[in-house]
Order: structure tokens, then sequence, then C-alpha cells
């Protein structure tokens, strides 16, 4: 079963999707909402969004459905996303390792996957907030919207709805582990350009080579040489 639902206001969609779980045939059941209150990031960073600018949204697929490794299914997930907003907005949209969304250097969403045990089931539940119709970011420097990058203005009931459509028809027809891996390193945010990084305290210059599919990041450092990183190890700076 496909359904997609929708609350005027909600904490955390990642936490309500639960609640909308109770059949036995509940594979791809979406949860969106447009004034998200306590949004959830990766690592337990906070997702904040205007109220009626942007939209939150959730998406609870069976895990016996997939049949990928959770690094591969995250990496597949972010090439899904990427590509519906490339063709929405006719523009080139990037991949920041592991799975944020960059239109024109500015972050445009973001991602949180959880694996979760609802009703005996297993379930991946992938959580994502997209900058839509906001137009002022505070002091968010790499943060910006659909409306800022682009200049167009989406419908948000559109805007999820055929969100909804498109990611569920996507992970009904899982391609090769192989071809993810691909799609995923040629959508990647400034690969094979010289870009700074945070190590610890220490800034060092470096090329991103491939993102592999253990979900490492392979960096070549000026310093040290090709080295691979896992997420929170190092930090790109753009």
């Amino acid at each position: 079963m496909d359904q997609l639902f929708y609350l005027k206001e909600c904490s955390s969609t990642n936490d309500e999707v639960s609640k909308f779980l109770l059949y036995e045939n509940s594979d791809f059941i979406g949860v969106s909402t447009f004034n998200q209150t306590k949004g959830r990031g990766q690592y337990g960073n906070t997702w904040a969004a205007a109220a009626g600018k942007n939209v939150a949204y959730t998406l609870a697929v069976k895990a016996q459905n997939v049949l990928l490794s959770d690094f591969i299914f995250n990496y597949y997930t972010a090439v899904v996303i990427r590509d519906y907003l490339a063709n929405l907005t006719d523009n080139p949209v990037k991949i920041k390792w592991p799975n944020d969304m960059i239109l024109k250097n500015k972050k445009i969403v973001g991602i949180l996957i959880e694996k979760k045990k609802i009703n005996q089931n297993n379930y991946f539940i992938i959580g994502a907030g997209f900058n839509v119709l906001q137009e002022d970011f505070d002091e968010i420097s790499h943060a910006g919207s659909l409306l800022t990058q682009t200049g167009q203005i989406f419908d948000l009931e559109d805007f999820v709805f055929n969100l909804h459509g498109h990611l569920s028809e996507k992970l009904k027809n899982i391609p090769s582990e192989q071809d993810i891996i691909d799609q995923f390193n040629l959508h990647l945010y400034r690969k094979d350009e010289i870009s700074v990084f945070e190590i610890g305290k220490e800034r060092q210059n470096g090329i991103i080579r491939n993102a592999d599919e253990k979900g490492e990041l392979w960096i070549e450092l000026e310093k040290d040489g090709l080295k691979p990183f896992y997420h929170k190890e190092i930090k790109l700076l753009y």
C-alpha cells in the first residue's frame, strides 16, 4: 500500500509516521507537514524550518522490500531525491556526502534515515526537510531554498504529492548496487575539485575522489595523501 498523510503541524514527521503503520501491507507510507516544530538532522542535529514555507516529509519503507546494505540504501535515497529536484528545477543539483542536497552551493535539503522495528516489522524511516519557499536563513550562511536558488515558486502540496509518488515508485524498482554507487559519485558535490577540509582542529586542502560501498568518502589530502573517512570524521568547508 502506498499512501500519503498530511499533518497541519507536528514536532517531527519521523516520530509521527509510526502512528500510520497500522496495516500488514503498509509498504510505502508517507507523512508530511508544512509546520514541523522539532525536526531532527543527522547525529542529533536540529533542523529548523519556517512554518508554511518548507516541507518536512517522511517515508516509511518495509526493510524486507530492500535488498541493499544500509549504506547503499542511503546512497540510493539521495540519488532519487536529487533526481526529483533536478528534474523539477531544471538545475544541476549535487549530493554533499553522505546525503545533503546542494543547489548552487547552498544546502536545500537535509536527510535523516533511521531503521526502526514497528508492529513486528522493520522499516527504513526516510526523513527529509526541504527548503522550498523560505527566503531568510538568518546566520546559516550555507543554507538556501528552491526559491532563493532558482527564483521559482512551488506549490507545497503539489511538491510533496509528486515527491511521494516519485520516491515510492523508485523504491519499488531498485537498480544494482554498482549502478547506485556510480550515480551517487556522478553527482557528488565538489568531486575532483580542490576543497578545504577540517579534520579535528586542523584545516587542509584536499580533493574528493569517490564514495565507496562501505559508506566511506575517499579524499586525497595535501599532506596525508589518499584516505577514507566516515561521516563526522571530516568536515567539508563550503
